[in-house]
């Protein structure tokens, strides 16, 4: 039984014995919307008229998650299911929680609730839906429309703008007009919302819209994308030479290219879905403040972009400090997006240089990048043919061997400088890659010669 599975029988249970002791209890919200479309849920979510207290009275293991807010998690074995009671929320704190809560019934429940199509309940007892804001409707009409007024439910929580936004690209709705025009109306309380809670909306639009591309351009827009993303705005309209760039300026290539991403995925990378995301949408973020006129290589005038690799790189890296990105992630991303434009040489490179690219840690987010990139403009995969070409040919020999030579050799060699030992330590591992040496004496004796005369 999958996981998902487990939890909705263990969400059952609580539900028949909610029921058993008098009390209604539902599935509630998104599994409800989820099931409706066929679609698997992420989890189970339990709505009842019964208070926290008596929650926990009737199950032997509970949290008290948020308790305040009528919410108990109960546990059974692996696993959890959060039971809310139903309430009605007044008022807002900081545009993300409400002043006071009351508990209520389930109509106020399903009213103070950001959308329809996550309004509604179903008993799974009775097998009955019970819609008190049309949310089926809009579920054929396949739309994202606020319940109630638009403008109250983002004033209650402005990070509902986002998740409309969300909704409608994973689910491949539209946005209802009125709750369109709330958020125009509304974008710039966002920045009142906290970094990681923008982060978790924006991570889940890349990646699971199915045209991640499609909503950045929406976010942008809605005027969303100028108070999460500020970056990424002079990228709009910032054209590029054509001979490169046919598909137009820096934020259609990016756009073009997060919508490539779920095509011809590598089977099992090594990069999570989250780093080849940012490491798209980040990877031409140093393009507008490098852009310049000068000569190419046929010696005429064009848009140049001399080091938007590395200012890119530099600008990324505070751009996922704000989202307080996880530090090896961080790092990984800022790698990939510093060293994207490498590709360009690999035909030309030494094959020490080559197998240091290969041999890197992040080298299957940067191949994915750079066959986006190339996918998202002129479509010219040679380099990228290249390189998987070199991987085969060295299949049955390791890309970044032991070396040969140690900082100890060179002492007993009586080489004490130290700017001196890294400088041959870096030479003599890269003629061993090269295979400009047949052993270990070798290397040692081309040392003593250049080194030692």
């Amino acid at each position: 039984m999958s996981k998902i599975d487990s939890q909705k029988d263990t969400a059952l249970k609580i539900i028949q014995t909610l029921q058993k002791q008098g009390y209604i209890a539902l599935f509630a919200g998104g599994c409800v919307r989820d099931d409706l479309l066929g679609r698997t849920p992420k989890d189970y979510d339990v709505a009842t008229d019964a208070y926290p207290e008596e929650v926990e009275e009737l199950f032997p293991k509970t949290l008290p998650i948020g308790k305040a807010f009528g919410v108990i998690a109960v546990v059974e074995g692996n696993d959890m299911v959060e039971v809310a009671t139903f309430r009605e929320e007044v008022g807002t704190l900081d545009g993300r929680h409400p002043e006071t809560i009351m508990f209520s019934a389930a109509k106020e429940d399903a009213l103070r609730r950001d959308f329809t199509i996550n309004g509604m309940f179903y008993d799974p007892v009775k097998e009955q839906l019970h819609d008190y804001v049309h949310g089926q409707r809009d579920l054929q009409l396949r739309i994202v429309t606020a319940i109630g007024k638009p403008e109250e439910r983002f004033r209650e929580d402005h990070l509902r703008m986002l998740r409309a936004v969300r909704f409608a690209h994973n689910l491949g709705f539209a946005l209802d007009p009125e709750t369109e025009k709330a958020i125009r109306n509304m974008a710039h309380l966002i920045e009142k919302i906290s970094a990681e809670r923008i982060e978790a909306e924006l991570t889940r639009i890349l990646t699971d819209s199915a045209k991640p591309g499609q909503a950045l351009k929406h976010l942008h827009e809605l005027g969303l994308m100028q108070y999460t993303l500020p970056e990424l705005v002079p990228m709009v309209g910032q054209q590029q030479p054509p001979q490169f760039h046919p598909e137009g300026d820096v934020f259609e290539h990016t756009c073009m290219m997060l919508d490539l991403m779920n095509e011809d995925r590598p089977d099992e990378p090594s990069y999570s879905p989250r780093e080849i995301a940012y490491t798209v949408l980040l990877h031409d973020v140093g393009k507008p403040p490098t852009a310049s006129i000068g000569p190419g290589t046929d010696g005429k005038d064009r848009i140049r972009f001399d080091g938007h690799a590395s200012v890119g790189a530099e600008m990324a890296e505070q751009i996922l400090i704000r989202l307080k990105f996880p530090n090896t992630e961080k790092k990984n991303i800022k790698a990939a997006i510093g060293g994207h434009m490498r590709f360009m040489d690999v035909q030309n490179m030494r094959a020490s240089k080559l197998r240091q690219l290969i041999g890197a840690a992040t080298f299957d987010l940067e191949m994915e990048l750079h066959r986006l990139d190339c996918l998202g403009s002129h479509r010219m995969l040679d380099n990228f043919d290249f390189v998987r070409g070199y991987q085969e040919q060295m299949a049955n020999e390791p890309i970044l061997p032991e070396p040969w030579i140690n900082g100890r050799d060179l002492i007993e060699m009586g080489i004490g400088e130290g700017r001196l030992i890294g400088r041959i330590l870096k030479e003599t591992y890269e003629a061993q890659m090269e295979d400009r040496f047949k052993s270990k004496d070798e290397a040692l004796d081309w040392i003593k010669a250049h080194y030692q005369a």
